[in-house]
């Protein structure tokens, strides 16, 4: 396996913008380069005031997922509500990123985006917000650096594996020798590849809910804007590197290192119990990737502050449920609005800007 599968839904993804189907991005500056990542600023770089939020999207899809399209965007929708909005966006991994692991992704790359938000802040710790498996990523940074971060928002990111796990952590548990598949998929691992796994772990959540979410938008002309561009973003996959995309299968998805205590991050030893700010996390039972229990689960071993939980109920648009957090049009009309809520009472109670 190699990187040109990965180009070929490229270059389908470029076909597709040229009918008009491609995202519709917020202007954004760059605020550091870091080795494998760019940190973006959404807001001008002289306002001094307004909680500040990081985005942590999953590492091996295109970050726009965040900012789809106006209607449907979180990052305007942050902005709208006076938020300074920074997101980590991935890069395909290059030499010698080809041979990071999950130290580089879940704590090198965000305590550096942390450090630079720090330096042009003036020192305001973010709330970290995460979907996915970069929810998971984001908890796993809130563990090793708690002084650093004001909060989480966990957007249908799973926290415990293992059994509670659901389709993906069934599908990882299943594979008999993971150097081996590393070997025959090719280091870095290409991204439809990844993509094709997944189809085979969870085909009713991959290759249904698609087709039915297609046809429940066909008399709604705003869904059905949201399922074609949705559809486009998903054929613009990165490359993991094979360290990196072996840590998660087997430190997270086979044997449930974050909720025991025993993740390997580096030199350290991580666990949800290191976890100490406060949380907002948002389960998605109509997603069918991270069961409620994987949160619900995870969140009891942490130990911060009681989690507020709200729900996520589902709708035509987002071509998976397990995107409609992000890019539903009732997400943002009835979700994060609570979600905002959330934020903002946050960065006004005592002692936000100092978590530690």
């Amino acid at each position: 396996m190699t990187a040109w599968l990965d180009e070929m839904r490229r270059q389908t993804g470029r076909m597709a913008d040229a009918l008009g189907y491609g995202p519709q991005e917020t202007p954004w500056r760059s605020v550091a380069d870091l080795p494998g990542a760019q940190l973006r600023a959404y807001h001008a770089r002289e306002r001094e005031d307004g909680p500040v939020l990081l985005i942590c999207p999953a590492p091996f899809k295109r970050p726009y997922i965040w900012d789809l399209m106006p209607p449907v965007s979180v990052v305007r929708r942050c902005l709208a509500r006076g938020l300074r909005v920074y997101l980590v966006a991935w890069r395909d991994p290059a030499v010698p990123e080809d041979r990071w692991g999950l130290a580089d992704y879940a704590d090198r790359i965000p305590s550096e985006a942390l450090a630079a938000i720090a330096a042009e802040t003036g020192g305001a710790a973010p709330i970290l917000a995460g979907h996915s498996l970069g929810g998971t990523l984001a908890a796993i940074c809130a563990a090793r650096h708690p002084g650093a971060v004001a909060g989480l928002v966990l957007l249908d990111a799973p926290l415990a594996f293992g059994e509670a796990g659901g389709p993906l952590a069934r599908a990882a548990r299943e594979i008999p020798d993971l150097a081996g598949l590393r070997a025959t998929l090719g280091d870095p691992v290409p991204g439809s590849v990844i993509t094709a796994l997944s189809l085979q772990a969870a085909p009713e959540v991959f290759r249904l809910q698609p087709a039915l979410d297609l046809a429940a938008c066909l008399g709604d002309p705003l869904a059905l804007a949201v399922h074609a561009r949705v559809a486009r973003w998903a054929l613009d996959e990165f490359a993991l590197p094979g360290p990196f995309f072996e840590d998660v299968l087997a430190q997270l998805y086979r044997e449930d290192r974050f909720l025991a205590g025993t993740l390997r991050v580096g030199a350290h030893r991580v666990g949800l119990a290191g976890v100490r700010a406060p949380i907002l996390a948002v389960l998605n039972p109509s997603g069918l990737i991270v069961p409620p229990e994987s949160l619900r689960r995870g969140l009891a071993a942490v130990a911060g502050p009681p989690a507020e939980l709200l729900t996520y109920e589902g709708e035509p648009g987002p071509m998976l449920q397990h995107l409609g957090p992000l890019v539903g049009p009732a997400a943002h009309a009835r979700l994060w609005p609570g979600i905002l809520d959330w934020i903002l009472r946050r960065a006004a109670a005592p002692g936000a800007a100092d978590p530690a």
